[in-house]
């Protein structure tokens, strides 16, 4: 890594949508930067619907990303059903839905390709007094005044330096998909576009809401719908045999979805039909690559090291049900590049900033998150039982929420 002399360099380990943020923001701060991504492919194809925060759009706009037409569908409303597929409440929710795969796109035709590096596995991290240096497993290092560990709830670099946080399992997982809006029933595209729809049942929950098609349109009849289903899965026996893959190979969190074994996916749609609004059902039903993922609850005590800096999910993991995963990435971003161009680029200093508020806000993030997803994760107390029923799902699940920079506190 080489920059113009005098200019501070950074190393982003992540070249997801956190460390995209990060680096984007710094390089238009006047850092020399480079991302290092583990996968050796590119890594559009991942991941499904976003729920977009007034937050995330401040930092595309800070990026100078354009927002058009084509960056989401906008729902006016929201609405729940019940097990026979009626409408048994609506709230008018105005939100703008998206796809993680779009805001990778433009995240990264936003920052030069030559900076973005594939097939780097960290190994360790390590830092002096005036430098962190990063080393993979390809043999490569780099070196700069500043680190940013940006690599999700799998994070290497927080395994270097906090070695003892594991993320928890929640008790349940969510299978997600997306079907085509031509591949439904005219019965069914019509009660579910263009809305946020609900279905629950004992400790399950489906959410669903619209976003840009295969293609990238999100135009009627060329959009899809994008499903999330909560349901619940002992660890100990289950989870395992549900992370297993075609050939034998047991994962941690997740099967990559072409290793899904095909029973699996069969017996999902069954219970699809038996447990959800026939809506609903028919969605998991036409989605060509259902996929799951097992939910956990992260926190770490702090997220400055020296010259390292953790942020997104590989600091704090909330469950979805806050739809806050990206935001807080883009907020943590943003709040880094403050407290750097605040400090004149001082990392001491900065860090001292970012600390004082971003790991109260994360913990805020994930508290709030537990509580909505608390029933599903078994609890039975009168407050989980409260935050289960329609009406309070339409009006708490992935809102927009202000969190304060105190614990536990939210507005």
């Amino acid at each position: 890594m080489t920059g113009a002399v005098g200019q501070k360099r950074a190393v982003v380990v992540g070249g997801s949508l956190g460390g995209l943020f990060t680096a984007n923001l710094l390089l238009r701060a006047g850092w020399d930067v480079h991302v290092y991504e583990h996968s050796r492919v590119d890594l559009v194809g991942r991941g499904a619907g976003i729920i977009t925060h007034p937050e995330l759009f401040e930092c595309l706009h800070r990026i100078g990303i354009a927002i058009d037409a084509s960056f989401g569908v906008d729902v006016p409303e929201r609405i729940a059903f019940d097990h026979a597929g009626r409408i048994v409440g609506s709230v008018p929710i105005r939100q703008c839905l998206t796809t993680w795969g779009r805001l990778y796109e433009l995240l990264k035709a936003a920052f030069p390709g030559e900076r973005y590096h594939f097939g780097h596995t960290l190994a360790r991290v390590d830092e002096s007094a005036r430098l962190a240096r990063a080393e993979f497993a390809n043999g490569a290092t780099a070196e700069a005044e500043l680190l940013v560990g940006a690599d999700g709830i799998r994070s290497a670099v927080r395994g270097c330096l906090l070695p003892s946080v594991r993320a928890r399992y929640a008790g349940y997982v969510a299978w997600r998909g997306l079907a085509d809006e031509r591949a439904l029933s005219d019965v069914t595209r019509e009660a579910l576009f263009p809305r946020f729809a609900f279905s629950l049942n004992d400790r399950e929950h489906m959410v669903g809401y619209p976003v840009a098609g295969f293609t990238r349109s999100t135009r009627p009849y060329e959009r899809c719908y994008n499903f999330v289903w909560y349901r619940p899965v002992e660890e100990s026996r289950e989870l395992s045999a549900l992370c297993t893959d075609i050939n034998g190979r047991t994962h941690d969190m997740a099967v990559p979805p072409p290793l899904l074994r095909p029973e699996l996916v069969r017996e999902a749609r069954e219970a699809a039909r038996r447990n959800l609004a026939p809506q609903f059902a028919e969605v998991v039903e036409r989605a060509p690559q259902p996929f799951f993922q097992a939910i956990f609850d992260l926190e770490c005590p702090r997220m400055t090291f020296g010259r390292i800096a953790l942020l997104g999910d590989a600091a704090f993991v909330a469950r979805p049900h806050v739809g806050m995963g990206v935001t807080k990435a883009a907020g943590d971003a943003m709040a880094l590049a403050d407290a750097l161009g605040n400090a004149g680029g001082e990392v001491e200093t900065a860090f001292a900033s970012y600390e004082s508020t971003r790991p109260r806000i994360g913990s805020a993030v994930v508290e709030h998150a537990r509580a909505l997803g608390a029933y599903l994760g078994g609890d039975r107390s009168e407050d989980a039982r409260r935050r289960h029923t329609a009406d309070a799902v339409m009006r708490e699940i992935a809102v927009t929420r202000s969190f304060t920079a105190v614990s536990g506190s939210a507005g």
